[in-house]
């Protein structure tokens, strides 16, 4: 296995982008029921002039060089592709900061945060390495079968290793997190310490699928009775995205790589649930483009598919651990019990995307945390 990494340059061919244009001009619509809001997905009229957007406002030819004034690489590490950015700081005490997105997201998320993270006007500097996950944006096609969080953590394992860093921090969201976590655990030698944001529906949500946690709940406690409320509200009417995915990934796949509008409501739909602080627009539609000129919609089901059906998660960590709580309440407390010497910070505003919603506390959070580490 070569371990050689090389640079990797965004160069969408202007055919790809006029396709996707013509594609949007002439996208069927199916009607809407009256009054259904957001009942049953996202709404017709919000889609359309989201849609119209796309196609006519937004450029991706602006947010393509957004992205490429980042350092981009690619290497090969266990037969799959992978890419990654590396900024660099120039700070003497900058901390190496290995960050993962998540579902339904991209590198392209952290774009507020790698600023303030590698320039600072104060505090702590990293040196940010954010990769995108096996099966999304570049780090397509998928190889083969496996890709659950087990191993795409040993491969970031690896791939600190290629960069030469003997000490590094690792943070993450949503699958982001997961994987974090686990390289945490099997690289605790080398990791200082493990930070991950999440919010309470993120919280109830991961509770559906701790074993016997529900069991542990007691409905007559007012927080308890929440959690179990929300749990139930993600199994009625918010997993359905997650059920497809997870049991039928080839044939949603078909949808997400010939329909441009299936994978911006894909996603649109989960940015609008999942957020309470306004998300940059654009910012968004990269994710959104980025998804669609990669087919990585089809890829990115296939992964979720075998975390699903995967239990690779490897040995709890045993270095520091912090947690930045967004839409803070008391549940996400009691699901996730964090231990007395835990860094926990919580914050009343933002939820799942933070790094889109709330880039300057976040930064804050990951500079607090990190700072003492070494």
């Amino acid at each position: 296995m070569s371990d050689a990494i090389q640079p990797f340059r965004i160069e969408i061919p202007q055919g790809d982008v006029d396709d996707l244009h013509n594609r949007l001009a002439g996208a069927r619509w199916p009607g809407e029921l009256p009054g259904v809001e957001w009942t049953r997905g996202i709404p017709l009229g919000y889609l359309q002039e989201l849609a119209e957007y796309w196609r006519t406002g937004y450029d991706w030819r602006v947010q393509e060089a957004q992205l490429n004034q980042y350092p981009q690489f690619v290497t090969e590490i266990d037969g799959q592709r992978i890419h990654f950015l590396h900024v660099r700081s120039d700070q003497p005490d900058a901390k190496p900061l290995l960050i993962t997105h998540g579902f339904p997201s991209s590198v392209a998320e952290f774009t507020q945060l790698i600023e303030p993270l590698v320039h600072p006007a104060g505090g702590q500097s990293f040196h940010v390495i954010a990769p995108s996950l096996p099966g999304y944006a570049f780090s397509t096609p998928l190889g083969g079968t496996g890709w659950a969080m087990g191993r795409t953590s040993r491969a970031w394992v690896e791939l600190m290793r290629r960069l030469g860093y003997q000490r590094y921090g690792v943070h993450g969201g949503d699958v982001g997190a997961g994987v974090s976590g686990v390289v945490a655990g099997i690289d605790g030698e080398h990791v200082i310490g493990v930070h991950v944001v999440t919010d309470p529906l993120t919280a109830a949500n991961a509770a559906t699928f701790i074993p016997g946690m529900a069991d542990q709940l007691d409905e007559s406690d007012p927080v308890d009775k929440q959690i179990l409320n929300r749990m139930d509200a993600f199994k009625r009417e918010g997993s359905g995205y997650l059920a497809i995915q997870n049991s039928r990934p080839q044939t949603i796949g078909y949808g997400l790589v010939d329909s441009p509008v299936l994978q911006l409501a894909w996603i649109a739909e989960k940015v609008h649930e999942w957020t309470d602080l306004p998300v940059d627009r654009d910012q968004m539609l990269t994710t959104v483009s980025l998804y669609w000129y990669t087919g990585c919609g089809a890829t990115a089901a296939h992964t979720l598919y075998e975390q699903a059906h995967s239990f690779d998660w490897g040995p709890q960590p045993t270095v520091p651990q912090g947690f930045a709580v967004f839409g803070a309440d008391e549940t996400v407390r009691r699901v996730i019990n964090p231990s007395a010497d835990t860094h926990w910070t919580e914050f009343p505003r933002g939820k799942h995307f933070p790094a889109m919603e709330a880039p300057a506390e976040l930064t804050s959070d990951l500079q607090a945390f990190f700072g003492p580490l070494h």
